[in-house]
């Protein structure tokens, strides 16, 4: 049994869990150094994100006394926030020593990270340039004392804590805004074919005289502080205001959110640190994470390339999906039969097509389509203003409470709303997470329809290293079904029934129950069964619950789940025929799909949603059974492929240990051979 004697993992502890196996990718000397100070990034964002939401939950119940016990895995709020903070230490000094290595073997490669102390006279000159032309114009600076109120501290900002012993004996406190809008890393000119990098922090530190001559001071020190503030939108209940002026409101006192995380560098002085902890109203209840001279490591995400080609994953050349060509019509193709499209091995440019070829078609009398994160220079977007332009009917499901994408959301709204579009802010209580498209054609005096599905957002940035499958249809079954829930979108007091696809908040539990059940049922006469499920997160207990009746009716279930798992397999008794593995590799694995065995009838699926309770009850998904028997035998294929790696697959297990799934057979590195299988299919 479990910690705690419980049947679940706790879920924030199994997300720290899952951010621990992004720090191994840091310290994996087979990733590609470059590469490897990214996932440093990509980790420290993902820690910014928990703190925001999960810890900020948490949190609350614990200040609203809420014992919890049972929503958060067997263990009480309080409790829960001491482990949260115990383990984010260690993951954090862990992150430091992953960062010092990594460090080293840049200088192998004469790539050296260098601080203010550690420049010659011709970098200082450099740099001083480079602080009074492009950061002093743009510096923030803000001066305190003990009776000035201190301003609002952006949240995840970083920020210098200035303290200056002044020669009449007191001190004078300050702190210096590291702005978002400045790269974090300045490259130096190069010197004996080495490179130099150098924070934008410590050229700040170079230059503490310049900024402070006013101040007739004999030290002055500088450490990093960083406050992490609960993300929870709170929204007004003013009837005069619109959905969309909430919404905005509420992301700009996002910034005035409570305090969840203080970092602060360790070796700041304990004066310094009580003053400016008193100031900004951290309690104990706060985590207080003792970190280095640095904080905001997400920047690493963006830690330049230097043109270091071989520091840095090759890129692939996206592939075409065969028999489908992107010149010519697109749709006499997708009326003949189904395509599967897999980003980003194959290239996401045919979801641009379709909605390009629909905006000019003079045939395409309306288009339908659900979005839920755009990119920030988004084509689909544009598309779908032009075809509004061109006439069409374009209606868009906008969930502007994406989180984190609200404002970029509300701002393509407006622009699409001037230009013509049809909004739907979604349906009050649910958030719209389904990922799909319709379009209405007239051919022969009859309307036919045309569409896709897809397992994540219509994106062109994440497109490039998310793995999502997306489903072009022409299927009257599908997509009847899927025009009913944008019905449902506009009037949505009305329940639909749906033949074919499987939708939430309505329907997913109870479908995939009795797909389950039938599994059972066949086991128990001697039949074929399995479960095989590949998603993002499982949280909900009661599909748990369900996968733990499957295992002990002696089903074999197999899942591949890259985050959240609080399903504990591999416990006699309970969930002793589920295995879980979890793959953390160049691309972030975000395609969800599930497999039921049918007596060797296999039914296929895929699906935006994972099994976690919000996307079970509280969210519009669609779930989109695969009808064409040779994208089923893919799916089948690529979950296989994914199953069988034994390079980047970690063993999810009641010791949350993180080991790899290393076996003796030959490497399979599964995103690889992903790649490869592709390939192979266009000859």
């Amino acid at each position: 049994m479990t910690k705690n004697n419980y049947i679940y993992t706790n879920r924030e502890l199994s997300w720290l869990q899952f951010n621990g196996r992004v720090l191994q990718e840091a310290a994996d000397k087979t990733v590609p150094l470059i590469e490897r100070m990214r996932f440093l990034g990509i980790f420290s964002n993902n820690l910014d994100e928990f703190f925001k939401v999960r810890y900020a939950t948490v949190k609350r119940i614990d200040d609203i006394g809420k014992a919890g016990k049972t929503e958060l895995g067997g263990i009480k709020a309080s409790e829960l926030l001491t482990q949260i903070t115990d383990i984010v230490i260690k993951q954090q000094t862990e992150s430091l020593n992953i960062l010092s290595k990594i460090e080293l073997e840049l200088e192998n490669e004469g790539i050296f990270i260098i601080n203010e102390k550690e420049l010659d006279s011709s970098q200082k000159n450099f740099l001083r340039d480079y602080f009074f032309n492009k950061i002093s114009p743009a510096l923030v600076t803000i001066i305190l004392n003990e009776d000035i109120e201190l301003p609002n501290l952006k949240d995840s900002a970083a920020y210098l804590a200035i303290n200056m012993h002044l020669k009449n004996g007191n001190h004078q406190y300050a702190l210096i805004e590291i702005s978002k809008n400045m790269s974090r890393f300045i490259v130096l000119p190069q010197k004996d074919g080495k490179d130099y990098i150098i924070m934008i922090d410590d050229v700040m530190r170079l230059c503490l005289d310049d900024i402070f001559n006013i101040f007739d001071y004999n030290t002055i020190t500088a450490h990093m502080i960083k406050i992490t503030r609960d993300a929870e939108l709170d929204l007004e209940s003013d009837l005069s205001k619109s959905f969309m002026e909430k919404i905005s409101d509420s992301v700009k006192e996002r910034q005035e959110g409570e305090p969840v995380r203080f970092v602060y560098d360790k070796t700041i002085d304990r004066n310094t640190l009580d003053f400016f902890t008193l100031k900004m109203g951290i309690d104990i209840t706060d985590s207080r994470i003792p970190g280095g001279r640095y904080h905001n490591r997400r920047d690493y995400m963006s830690f330049p390339s230097l043109g270091r080609k071989d520091l840095l994953y090759s890129k692939i050349e996206a592939l075409p999906v065969k028999n489908l060509s992107l010149k010519g019509s697109i749709f006499p193709s997708i009326s003949k039969k189904d395509y599967l499209l897999y980003t980003p091995y194959q290239t996401f440019s045919y979801v641009v097509k379709f909605l390009r070829e629909a905006a000019l078609d003079p045939k395409v009398r309306s288009i339908k389509i659900t979005i839920y994160r755009l990119a920030e220079i988004s084509q689909v977007a544009s598309s779908l203003i032009n075809a509004a332009k061109n006439g069409k009917k374009v209606t868009v499901s906008m969930e502007i409470q994406a989180r984190f994408d609200e404002q970029a959301n509300i701002e393509y709204a407006e622009q699409m709303q001037r230009e013509g579009v049809n909004l739907i802010f979604g349906v009050q209580g649910l958030k719209v997470h389904s990922k799909m498209c319709v379009i209405e054609r007239e051919e022969d005096s009859k309307i036919k329809r045309y569409g896709f599905v897809s397992t994540g957002n219509f994106n062109e940035s994440t497109a490039k290293i998310y793995t999502d499958f997306t489903l072009f249809t022409a299927n009257p079954k599908i997509l009847k079904d899927i025009n009913k829930v944008f019905n449902f979108f506009e009037v949505n007091y009305r329940i639909y029934r749906y033949k074919h696809i499987i939708t939430s908040p309505h329907y997913t539990k109870n479908v995939f129950y009795k797909l389950i059940d039938q599994e059972i049922k066949n086991k128990s006469e001697g039949k074929p069964a399995y479960i095989r499920l590949k998603m993002n997160s499982i949280s909900s207990y009661k599909m748990i619950d369900k996968l733990y009746e499957a295992s002990n009716a002696g089903v074999k279930i197999q899942m591949i789940v890259r985050g959240i798992c609080c399903l504990v397999p591999g416990v006699k008794g309970m969930s002793e025929n589920i295995e879980v593995i979890s793959i953390i590799d160049k691309f972030l694995e975000h395609t969800r799909t599930s497999v039921f065995c049918n007596n060797n009838q296999p039914k296929v699926f895929i699906s935006s949603a994972d099994w976690m309770t919000r996307n079970i009850e509280n969210r519009v998904e669609v779930t989109c059974p695969i009808y064409d028997e040779s994208i089923k035998e893919d799916l089948i294929d690529l979950f296989n492929i994914c199953w069988n790696d034994n390079v980047k697959s970690r063993i999810l297990n009641e010791s949350g240990n993180n080991s790899y799934k290393k076996t003796q057979s030959t490497k399979n590195r599964s995103q690889f051979a992903t790649y490869d299988f592709l390939k192979n299919k266009l000859n």
